[in-house]
């Protein structure tokens, strides 16, 4: 199974400060997880920056324009108090979104069998007209409607297994029944969406609310009972994952408790339902953990999981 990665440098170039949750020393852990010899045979990528008007199919041109045209050229300036601009976060957030565009494009064009982008500031909390939640831009909306514009992928599922709900993709996705969003996460939590009554249209959006502490076996049960019959209802054309690991025990904000072992699980799981439903075709990318270690051990699971399909 050939696996690509994509990440760039100008990622790290994203600084909301230290203290902020969200910070470059998230990409810092994954990098020396992946420098393992176990992942020698990953085929390593420079994400490209997305253009406009690939990020513009999810978010209007002005959208985007304003959000490029708020980056500071010194110091921060801030959305919101969660959401904090430094002067390298305008090409890390078109960076994190090209990796998803080239992602799809390689996965798609067969040149990989499927591909984890580390890529930040994440993205599934962004709206179409809205940025919260550390998000810029929906970089995995954005992959969605790479395959469908470039590649006659018409049908495309998002599974999130982030600890938080991805408000952002679900809006994006709420009114079209060929785009499906599937989400596990705690709830009560931010940002207080995600009940299993918001159905979207024709029941193309899944949500399985979990509750704090819910761990190993409540997780497992959410995917195997809701999630992967959801999807095979749905029957995608590609399964664009999106990789949060703030559920983990470890994570500081949030308590859902799952296990390093529950990445590789979940991964193994959608690399054979994309097998089975879609020709393999699967693209996962980074979104939340915030615990160094443990975000470091689960993104190895994960990409384990990926290789060893």
């Amino acid at each position: 199974m050939t696996t690509f990665l994509y990440s760039h440098p100008a990622c790290s170039d994203h600084d909301p400060g230290s203290y902020h949750p969200e910070n470059p020393g998230r990409l810092a852990a994954i990098q020396e997880a992946l420098d393992h010899p176990d992942f020698e045979n990953l085929v390593r990528h420079e994400a490209p920056q997305a253009t406009v008007a690939q990020i513009a199919r999810v978010h209007p041109q002005s959208y985007v324009e304003a959000i490029l045209a708020a980056v500071p050229k010194q110091g921060r300036a801030s959305i919101d108090a969660d959401t904090i601009l430094s002067p390298g976060s305008g090409e890390a957030a078109l960076r994190a979104a090209g990796a998803l565009v080239a992602a799809v494009d390689a996965v798609a064009g067969g040149q990989a069998d499927n591909a984890f982008c580390a890529v930040r500031p994440p993205g599934h909390h962004a709206e179409p007209q809205h940025a919260m939640g550390f998000c810029l831009f929906n970089s995995v909306a954005v992959g969605a409607l790479q395959a469908r514009a470039e590649h006659g992928l018409q049908r495309v599922a998002v599974f999130d297994f982030d600890v938080h709900h991805g408000n952002g993709t679900q809006a994006s996705f709420w009114a079209d029944r060929d785009l499906c969003y599937a989400s596990t996460h705690q709830s009560p939590l931010y940002p207080g969406t995600g009940a299993a009554s918001e159905r979207g249209v024709n029941g193309n959006i899944v949500n399985v609310p979990l509750p704090s502490g819910a761990g190993s076996l409540a997780f497992r049960e959410a995917v195997e009972n809701t999630v992967v019959p959801a999807l095979r209802r749905f029957a995608p054309d590609m399964i664009l994952l999106s990789a949060g690991f703030d559920a983990h025990a470890d994570d500081p904000l949030a308590g859902l408790a799952i296990q390093d072992e529950d990445y590789f699980w979940v991964t193994e799981k959608m690399v054979a339902l994309a097998q089975e439903l879609c020709d393999g075709r699967l693209v996962s990318a980074l979104e939340g953990g915030y615990d160094p270690a443990a975000l470091g051990r689960s993104v190895a699971a994960h990409v384990r999981a990926l290789m060893a399909a």
